[in-house]
């Protein structure tokens, strides 16, 4: 365990729903080959450099007659947001998908100036 005492670190976190294609027969659900699905995240504040970003799935619900390939990523981290990207490819049927995440680093600081 760490214990985080600095108004200089922060913790974002949420639970956001990457897609659901079941009921509307969209790709993911329907498709086979190489599917790709983004979902953009914001942080709730700046942090004053990109955090470190964790991604674990919340919910998966998939066919029951195919392989589970996946991947589940986070990509194009900035001071302000990333997406989380869910890839599957062959003939892989996804329902719908649901990712957990966490940042965490640095923030903003009062005392913190520039002299260049």
């Amino acid at each position: 365990m760490q214990r985080i005492d600095s108004p200089r670190i922060g913790v974002d976190q949420g639970d956001i729903e990457i897609f659901s294609e079941f009921e509307e027969g969209g790709a993911m659900w329907s498709g086979d080959g190489p599917r790709e699905r983004r979902r953009h995240v914001r942080f709730g504040e700046s942090f004053s450099a990109p955090p470190v970003v964790h991604i674990s799935t919340s919910l998966v619900d998939m066919a029951a007659g195919t392989a589970f390939r996946s991947e589940l990523v986070a990509e194009d981290i900035t001071v302000d947001g990333f997406d989380i990207v869910f890839r599957t490819w062959n003939d892989t049927r996804v329902a719908r998908i649901r990712a957990a995440w966490m940042a965490i680093g640095n923030l903003p600081f009062g005392d913190d100036w520039d002299v260049s």
